[in-house]
């Protein structure tokens, strides 16, 4: 009997060690409970549902994102990460007040960096790069940026003077039809010219006006990412797909992977060896 969409197994094998790099987790409400400030309600995400889909695509790693339903309680994502230990890491939103015993506290719980977005209720702000910058580099943290074609080009020069990594989300948020010469691209691949920016090859059904598994619409500008820097490539499912009406199929957003990078050394650096380096798991 054929399986259904939700059950089958991608057909891109993951090699061993291979990392999901954006997920978040949400429940069980009794026990978290939201922020009073929302864009949307989540439904309940547990970590046991997300282990179902870590086991059939095959992927040993995870990091979870701090979504914007708990503001700067961390209380679920640290949960979560526990739950997933040793092969989890975190980001996380916080006061700017918080004490330096306290991020480093979040440190040994797999924290590793710190969510910013004009965009995202709850993330920090931009006005807050520096100061927060200098606070996590003893750490050893990054940057993680939502950023969208519309404020990227304006945040590239302030991004750039940060003495930590960045690492943006879902492709810069960039629709595809937006050509590489487009200021929010330009500013992208800038970024990545420096050495100290990273980019996420996820969510690509957020902005992709083409089916999956292919997005095939944004197979030039991930080509041309992974011909710029294919070591500062990240991967991840995006899961539970907050504020999507239609789920993807997560074997669909894996097998996407390989119809955009098709030579296996570079899916396993992207998959594995750029993840294991860049939160730590080394």
């Amino acid at each position: 009997m054929e399986e259904t969409p939700r059950r089958r197994r991608p057909a891109l094998v993951a090699p061993p060690g291979a990392c999901d790099c954006h997920i978040h987790v949400f429940g069980p409400r009794g026990r978290f409970p939201l922020a009073a400030d929302l864009t949307y309600t989540p439904v309940e995400a547990p970590v046991e549902a997300y282990l179902t889909i870590r086991r059939r695509l095959g992927l040993e790693r995870t990091v979870v994102i701090q979504p914007s339903a708990y503001g700067t309680d961390n209380a679920c994502t640290l949960e979560a990460i526990a739950s997933l230990q040793p092969n989890a890491r975190g980001i996380a939103v916080v006061d700017p007040a918080i004490s330096d015993a306290e991020l480093e506290r979040l440190h040994g719980a797999g924290i590793r960096g710190l969510r910013f977005s004009l965009v995202v209720k709850n993330a920090l702000r931009p006005e807050l790069l520096e100061v927060m910058a200098q606070r996590i580099r003893p750490l050893g943290w990054h940057i993680q940026f939502r950023s969208t074609h519309r404020d990227l080009p304006n945040l590239e020069s302030q991004l750039l003077r940060l003495p930590v990594d960045v690492c943006l989300d879902h492709l810069g948020s960039i629709p595809p039809g937006e050509p590489l010469s487009h200021p929010a691209w330009r500013a992208l691949f800038r970024l990545l010219d420096r050495g100290r920016c990273w980019v996420k090859l996820s969510a690509p059904y957020q902005l992709s006006r083409m089916p999956g598994p292919k997005y095939a619409d944004y197979a030039p500008q991930v080509s041309a990412l992974v011909k710029a820097a294919p070591h500062r490539l990240l991967w991840g499912t995006n899961w539970p797909h907050p504020l999507v009406d239609v789920k993807p199929d997560e074997a669909d957003l894996l097998d996407c992977l390989g119809e955009w990078v098709p030579e296996g050394s570079l899916r396993r650096a992207i998959l594995v060896e750029n993840p294991a380096a860049f939160y730590d798991f080394c």
